[in-house]
């Protein structure tokens, strides 16, 4: 298959989800002067981007009909197999040389399905999994881990640095998915500590604002720590990332830890905590609403506090 050229003002680019990060990731690329179009369940969410001149499609299929190249970022998935290998999907709407792109977080095993029937039609696929959360994709920083062919890869790098500053090209088909993974088990151990910490901290009677300045710049320092602890100090737990997505990413990361035969005990333990937000009502909340159960489980209840 001939690498295609990707440009301003000549690319046609589709994209499908407009949620907390694909509505500004979506925009960047209407700010390079990319043509775009865009479809998602619920249309007012992409009102914003309609707005600034973007298209609309009904459907993922009619959308790759009209597009050079097509991005994705949804929920779970199953929504990644419906909107890519379902009847009114993309690639049942892609011609040879288009592009799929799914920059969900989702199965490693699903981006190798999507890129082997891709490519019996003609067509590319790239798995590109974002970190950076909801502030990453407003500005435009977020670390993009990339599997699949290395020329289409290439040649997709204008649309990367219209939204990301770490791109990093990992391997072929599944590569970014399993970076991901990596990427989300750090997160997952590292954000009980985040909450735990500072939950020690309140209960010393220490002003967390002051402990911040202390440890967030030393060897303790973290993106979670600096970034979502000033967030949870202030009872701001609207979502950068949804609970309940973490919770999909740790039970996929957790399936193929078995796969691969790796005891993971401490991603376990994180996975369970994080069910217990879940079942108190927080799924819908950002991920360091961790700290609401692990302050419960303590008799404190930290919004009131």
């Amino acid at each position: 298959m001939a690498t295609p050229t990707i440009a301003p003002g000549t690319t046609k680019i589709g994209w499908i989800g407009t949620g907390v990060m694909g509505n500004s990731m979506a925009g960047h690329l209407l700010a390079k002067g990319f043509e775009v179009a865009v479809t998602t369940r619920t249309r007012s969410k992409a009102q914003a981007l309609l707005d600034r001149g973007a298209g609309w499609a009904d459907t993922p299929k009619a959308l790759a009909e009209r597009s050079d190249v097509i991005f994705a970022i949804v929920g779970f998935p199953k929504d990644v197999r419906e909107v890519f290998l379902g009847q009114d999907g993309a690639l049942a709407g892609s011609k040879a040389g288009n592009i799929l792109v799914d920059m969900t977080t989702s199965e490693p095993s699903l981006a190798v399905e999507i890129a082997e029937a891709a490519k019996s039609r003609g067509v590319h696929a790239v798995d590109a999994p974002v970190s950076g959360g909801d502030v990453g994709a407003k500005e435009a920083r977020l670390s993009i881990m990339i599997g699949g062919d290395a020329a289409i890869v290439e040649a997709l790098q204008p649309c990367w640095e219209a939204m990301g500053k770490t791109i990093v090209h990992q391997g072929t088909a599944g590569a970014g998915q399993h970076t991901k993974m990596v990427n989300q088990i750090l997160i997952a151990s590292g954000m009980v500590g985040v909450c735990e910490a500072l939950l020690y901290g309140f209960k010393s009677g220490l002003d967390l604002e002051t402990v911040l300045k202390s440890v967030s710049t030393g060897a303790a320092g973290s993106w979670s720590l600096s970034n979502l602890g000033p967030r949870i100090m202030v009872n701001n737990f609207d979502p950068g990332f949804f609970v309940e997505h973490f919770i999909k990413d740790m039970g996929i990361a957790l399936a193929e830890s078995r796969r691969m035969g790796l005891a993971m005990p401490g991603l376990a333990l994180a996975e369970q905590l994080y069910q217990s937000v879940k079942s108190k009502g927080w799924g819908r909340n950002g991920t360091h609403a961790l700290m609401l159960a692990l302050a419960d489980m303590s008799g404190i209840d930290w919004r009131n506090r």
